[in-house]
């Protein structure tokens, strides 16, 4: 159970890194070219539906290739 709890946070961390990511890409490319909403909205959608997929294969069994740094095993 405290590896599927990790496992969790680990894929928390990522998602915040990740949504961060995207965040700054779409903001600096605003800056330079006008982004029209629906495809702004389109790249938040295929994030989500992304971020849905790793936690349902987490929570199946499938571990999401999730497994944090080796180094404090």
């Amino acid at each position: 159970m405290i590896g599927l709890a990790i496992q969790i946070l680990w894929l928390l961390l990522g998602v915040i890194v990740l949504v961060a990511i995207v965040w700054f890409a779409l903001y600096a490319l605003k800056m330079f070219v006008p982004v029209p909403t629906r495809i702004e909205q389109l790249v938040w959608i295929v994030l989500l539906i992304l971020i849905l997929i790793g936690v349902l294969s987490l929570l199946a069994g499938g571990g999401a290739g999730l497994t944090g740094p080796h180094f404090l095993r």
